[in-house]
């Protein structure tokens, strides 16, 4: 069997004993490197004062990682800027906030020109390379300059945006362009693949090909791949000792009341505000219902160096103040809202306390949350999940219920109608959501990723550097 080399932005080592924190990517990686003899390539997190593209070598429960070190200077303007000012407000279709930098762009060539300079000695002939991301796009193309000719496939994990927004970043083609150097480009949806298209076929006068897609001289893969979670282990998860802890520590606090749970990252993307603005007119609205439910937030910091983080955390402050100030009683605040990592056993805990689960993103890649809280649910008892339809998830978990997170109204009434909902509805809607889970969880994704990887002709061995 090949070896597989996977390439993100960051690595985070697998610990396999259920302590790490959110991070969907990071979980998916490591159980799909647990099953393949390879190693994860990117970045440590941490900067020097001088590229030197020193490799860190380490081994995590099986796992083999190698990261470099980057200059503060690619920090700003290839991660904080090009990577998270540029593409991710654009690609989650918040054009107001994209910030277009001639450095940021000349930041995100050379710091995947790093890449694959550090990396492309490390790939042996037979290796299959798998890059993550919208950090690395021009990978492909930086190690084709190298003389690499092995099968290289690409995955976003963010949404692809429709063909009128695309354009409107500066050297847009350019940046298509080099996903045609990869052998196979994936993406978490039948949408987002059909935006591509749609871009190639209209902006780049591409063609289809049987199943294939034909522009700039080259012919790619192109597929929907949608990430799933270890739904088994996951449910597994839910009953461990740290998880049944913090489930009776939840079952405590929310005594005689419904808990109402929200897991993001914090992220304008993730519809935060909206909810907090939905949950607020569920309260108005609904009165005589107010002291039985509790809404905890959780919402890890993020991108602390990008100014639109900081202002939606100050926005959130305000929001999550003003409803308590409104609606709190001396025993009881109606939200609860935190800004810290847990562990994933921790979370389970949480997601099995809660009665309602609300991811509620305005626009998203899969949103992994949704699938691990249809996992952690107890069979007899099961939970209610209230999902944005757009998000990714939407595709898959057809039995939860559907809101346009845009609406206050659609969501309080979805939450009026999940917290009456009768059990023997909550439990037929679960039963298909955790099989949906189950059947299509992180190995199968990982498997069908890999194996039309594999199955891909060589296409570039004859190609010049």
């Amino acid at each position: 069997m090949s070896r597989l080399i996977v390439v993100s932005n960051r690595v985070n080592p697998p610990t396999g004993k259920g302590d790490e924190t959110v991070g969907g990517l990071a979980m998916a990686l490591s159980a799909a490197l647990r099953e393949y003899s390879g190693l994860w390539f990117g970045w440590s997190g941490k900067t020097t004062e001088t590229f030197t593209g020193e490799l860190n070598v380490e081994r995590h429960d099986g796992v083999t990682v190698a990261t470099i070190d980057l200059e503060e200077s690619d920090l700003n303007e290839y991660y904080n800027g090009y990577a998270n000012k540029t593409l991710w407000p654009l690609f989650h279709y918040r054009q107001d906030l994209t910030a277009y930098d001639r450095s940021y762009g000349e930041g995100y060539e050379r710091v995947n020109q790093r890449f694959a300079e550090t990396l492309a000695p490390l790939i042996a002939p037979d290796d299959l390379v798998w890059v993550h991301d919208y950090h690395l796009i021009p990978l492909a193309r930086e190690l084709r300059k190298l003389g690499v000719r092995n099968r290289i496939g690409f995955y976003l994990h963010i949404p692809w945006p429709a063909h009128q927004l695309m354009v409107t970043l500066p050297g847009h083609q350019k940046l298509v362009q080099s996903l045609f150097d990869y052998d196979l480009v994936g993406f978490q949806t039948p949408d987002y693949r059909q935006a591509f298209e749609e871009y190639v076929l209209t902006e780049a006068k591409g063609m289809m090909v049987g199943s294939d897609l034909r522009a700039f001289g080259r012919t790619v893969k192109v597929g929907a791949f949608p990430i799933g979670v270890d739904a088994v282990e996951f449910a597994e998860m839910a009953k461990s000792e740290r998880a049944w802890r913090t489930y009776n520590v939840m079952m405590a606090h929310t005594a005689f009341r419904s808990l109402i749970i929200g897991v993001d990252r914090l992220d304008y993307s993730k519809g935060l505000e909206e909810r907090f603005a939905g949950f607020e007119h569920f309260l108005a609205a609904n009165p005589e219902v107010r002291r039985e439910v509790l809404f905890l937030q959780i919402a890890p910091v993020s991108r602390e160096g990008v100014e639109a983080y900081q202002e939606i955390r100050a926005r959130l402050d305000a929001l999550s103040g003003r409803i308590n100030g409104e609606y709190a009683d001396i025993d009881w605040n109606p939200v609860r809202y935190v800004n810290k990592n847990y562990r994933r056993d921790e979370l389970a805990g949480v997601y099995r306390a809660a009665r309602v689960g609300l991811v509620t993103p305005l626009r998203d890649g899969m949103n992994l949350v949704a699938k691990e809280f249809v996992a952690a649910q107890d069979p007899d008892d099961p939970g209610v999940l209230i999902l944005s339809r757009f998000a990714g998830a939407a595709d898959q978990l057809k039995q939860a219920l559907m809101v346009n997170p845009n609406s206050p109204e659609e969501i309080a009434e979805a939450l009026k109608q999940a917290l009456a909902m009768a059990l023997p509805e909550r439990i037929a809607r679960w039963e298909q959501m955790f099989e949906t889970v189950t059947r299509e969880d992180v190995s199968a994704w990982r498997d069908a990723y890999v194996g039309a990887l594999s199955g891909v002709r060589e296409t570039h061995t004859a190609l010049a550097s």
